[in-house]
């Protein structure tokens, strides 16, 4: 490693922690600095005793640095980022760093698109791990299976989740043009981070330079029941190769049996059976995930005893479908979901899963997107099927643009309108207080952040037990 020393600033980010932990893995000597931060990145960081500095302040570079990675959550305001600026520091971006210490020389396996990244990919270097591949892998979220978001490997290949979000304040293109993989998943292309693009078509381009980046001995794997996805598979100059439940994908699933425990799925490669497997996943969009990763699993030679074995083992990852305890009979689940698609499968998952069982859907408008008013019909499409909805304060308003915010309000009149028993409330406390006094056993309440959401969840099981 070129460098020993290495400061991160926003260290906390699911990308950023992930890549502390390879840093340090490799050697090197590593520290941050974030705002406001919050498991499961945070402990995570405590755990493997990599020192946290609370706010951002130029002392916190008084240790003497010899390199500075910048998150994309750094402004170039950022006290922290002015004095590497000021003081000649050598800096790098989250996706620069990754690409130039960890993909160099290996087989890069990028999981791409609007939803389904940390599923895919956490699934995926599971099975490869399981499989006797040694692979190295960062991914955003927590696998439960290995406790930590990121690991070097031994092996030739190397799982990475690619973000389409913007690198850095002095690099605007998204992150995944910097990886350069042999082989891509490419799950869904839909509208999102309003802040970043302006609409469909910028998102496509972002997809599109990425795809027309692969080699031509690589492999493409799309999904084929998402139309933007096998729109721009066609533009890759690489092999292809499609998966989904529709009859034209060449790696097609067929759910056999779902029950609370999990699903079968028999599997099937150009319409001849291939491999039936139980996970204790649920829902049509875990399945896509499973057959990509089965696919590539194929590719890379993972013996079928070992894939199915490992599909059967995996265990999940932290903060998505997650459940964290059933006080009293009533189950309490943490799910990341925030775009109207990915809350619309979570939920179709979930009812599925839990079928006869009175579900809760607690919601908050968290993110750059979700807090704007871009998906506001979405949003009253998205939560079909549930018994009761709660829609939290939107979180930080004032980011929205004057205008442009999404309406709780609105957002229960039209849930009402579709006869789905719809509230909204102006705070946490509210929000407790109701679940607390109207929660029955045999209830599924899940909440939909992709933040802390105040820790509500925690102080939900608290109160029930």
């Amino acid at each position: 490693m070129e460098f020993q020393k290495i400061h991160l600033i926003g260290i906390c980010g699911t990308g950023m922690g992930s890549l502390a932990i390879l840093l340090q893995e490799s050697g090197c000597s590593v520290r941050g600095s974030d705002r406001g931060v919050y498991p499961p990145m945070s402990a995570l960081l405590q755990k493997k005793k990599i020192p946290i500095l609370e706010g951002y302040r130029k002392e916190n570079l008084d240790w003497g640095p010899e390199m500075v990675v910048v998150g994309n959550v750094v402004s170039r305001s950022n006290p922290e980022a002015r004095a590497v600026l000021d003081r000649g520091l050598p800096y790098k971006s989250f996706p620069q760093t990754l690409a130039e210490y960890f993909l160099r020389d290996r087989h890069g396996i990028v999981v791409a698109g609007t939803h389904g990244k940390t599923s895919t990919s956490s699934l995926l270097a599971w099975i490869l791990h399981h499989g006797g591949a040694a692979p190295g892998y960062l991914i955003g979220g927590v696998p439960i299976n290995f406790g930590v978001s990121a690991r070097k490997g031994k092996g030739e290949l190397f799982v990475l989740e690619g973000d389409e979000y913007e690198t850095a304040f002095f690099d605007k293109s998204p992150k995944l043009w910097h990886y350069h993989p042999r082989t891509a998943i490419l799950t869904s292309v839909e509208f999102d981070h309003a802040e970043m693009f302006r609409d469909l078509d910028q998102v496509k381009a972002a997809f599109r330079k990425f795809l027309r980046g692969l080699p031509r001995q690589g492999v493409l794997l799309a999904c084929g029941d998402d139309p933007g996805a096998l729109e721009l598979s066609r533009e890759a100059p690489c092999a292809v190769e499609t998966y989904g439940i529709g009859k034209d994908c060449q790696w097609r699933g067929e759910q056999v049996e779902e029950d609370i425990s999990g699903m079968t799925i028999q599997v099937f490669h150009e319409n001849r059976p291939f491999i039936t497997v139980w996970s204790p996943l649920s829902g049509r969009q875990n399945l896509r995930n499973l057959l990509a990763t089965i696919a590539v699993a194929q590719r890379v030679g993972i013996p079928k005893p070992l894939l199915v074995e490992a599909v059967s083992l995996f265990q999940g990852i932290a903060r998505r479908q997650q459940v964290l305890g059933e006080p009293n009979g009533i189950t309490i689940i943490d799910d990341f979901a925030h775009h109207p698609t990915a809350v619309r499968d979570t939920l179709d998952g979930l009812r599925s899963r839990y079928s006869g069982r009175r579900l809760w859907a607690v919601f908050e408008p968290r993110t750059n997107t979700s807090r704007r008013r871009v998906f506001q019909d979405a949003y009253a499409r998205s939560f079909g099927g549930v018994d009761r909805v709660i829609i939290a304060p939107v979180h930080q308003p004032d980011r929205a643009p004057p205008g442009d915010r999404l309406s709780p309000g609105r957002l229960v009149r039209d849930l009402k309108a579709r006869k789905i028993d719809a509230r909204c409330f102006s705070g946490e406390e509210e929000i407790l207080k109701h679940l607390k006094k109207s929660c029955k056993q045999g209830d599924v309440v899940i909440f939909l952040s992709n933040g802390s959401f105040g820790g509500i969840q925690g102080k939900l099981l608290e109160r029930l037990t």
